[in-house]
């Protein structure tokens, strides 16, 4: 279907295409209702953010869906096409890349319907606010935690793996290039190389884990830079009978990460906030809808949640990270 067509039917507020997100007007929206376009709900991370953009709506008085993309560009573009032939009030958008996320903008400027972006980032367009999380920061803390460990151990000399997000998000350059920032000030010069997820599962990073521990007898350490996969990562290491033998940094959070790191099986994650990352997007949506002009980029900080200070954090944790979720 072009374009033209489809914004010709999609939504009298096409017309009014005119109105700039960077300014103060309110957009016009035929329905009280906020979607919420995620990457992919099966994963943890995503589930809490949306939680706290539809806590917000809600409070609000609007309607709230969020709609999954599953991890795929075209879904993606369908979802958000969909929620713009609703005439919904406002959108928030974790796209599946960076690259991926213009085509969203594009159309919903077209349609004037505002867009806040949550975490990953964009390459181009126009939105309303963009909220992240300090990814280089959190990462950077990480692999100091991570370092430390290591050198305790004395096992220095040992080689480091990574089992990255995608290297297309800008979060996830920021994540590699502040953990790796962090491991070469620490002196650890081992590089057991870099596997790109695709699917995002513990199966996934299983299998990357076995193939690093084969190519790589002396890697000591591993960042897995989200949260389910870790688990993959743990899993073949213990398969490998290894347990004990190298050390592992995760980012985010899951509830089963708590005991991973009392017990030490895990010795740190930085953990995104993202419940608090969606209550933060919807309110700059609604400072938008409502007139006003709410911050271009919002930074919220990451907790480095180690072993040593898991007891401490965990109110916190509890929260922010994991949407009340856990008692």
């Amino acid at each position: 279907m072009k374009r033209r067509s489809f914004i010709g039917m999609a939504t009298a507020a096409a017309v009014v295409a005119a109105a700039n997100f960077g300014g103060s007007m309110p957009a016009f929206a035929e329905s009280k209702e906020i979607v919420y376009l995620t990457p992919g709900l099966d994963l943890p991370f995503w589930r809490y953010l949306s939680k706290g953009v539809e806590k917000i709506a809600k409070d609000k008085g609007y309607g709230f869906q969020a709609l999954d993309s599953h991890n795929s560009a075209q879904e993606q573009l369908k979802n958000a096409q969909d929620s713009i032939a609703r005439g919904v009030a406002g959108i928030v958008i974790s796209p599946t890349d960076s690259s991926t996320a213009p085509a969203v903008l594009q159309l919903a400027k077209e349609a004037n319907i505002p867009v806040v972006i949550a975490d990953i980032g964009t390459n181009s367009g126009d939105y309303v606010s963009f909220i992240i999380s300090d990814n280089y920061e959190g990462a950077n803390g990480v692999g100091k935690a991570l370092g430390e460990i290591m050198k305790e151990k004395g096992w220095q000399d040992g080689s480091v793996g990574i089992v990255s997000i995608s290297q297309a998000r800008k979060n996830g350059q920021a994540r590699t290039k502040g953990f790796k920032d962090a491991i070469t000030a620490a002196g650890i010069a081992g590089d057991a190389g870099l596997q790109q997820m695709q699917s995002y599962t513990a199966d996934e990073t299983f299998k990357f884990t076995q193939d690093m521990l084969t190519a790589n007898p002396n890697m000591r350490g591993m960042f897995i830079q989200t949260d389910q996969p870790a688990i993959g990562a743990l899993r073949a290491i213990k398969a490998a009978r290894r347990t004990g033998e190298v050390a592992v940094a995760a980012f985010d959070g899951i509830p089963e990460f708590v005991p991973l790191l009392k017990s030490g099986e895990l010795v740190v994650s930085g953990m995104q906030q993202p419940f608090l990352m969606g209550e933060k997007s919807a309110e700059a949506l609604f400072t938008h809808l409502e007139g006003g002009a709410p911050e271009k980029e919002i930074l919220v900080p990451i907790l480095v949640v180690t072993s040593k200070n898991i007891d401490e954090l965990l109110p916190t944790v509890k929260e922010t990270v994991f949407a009340n979720e856990v008692q």
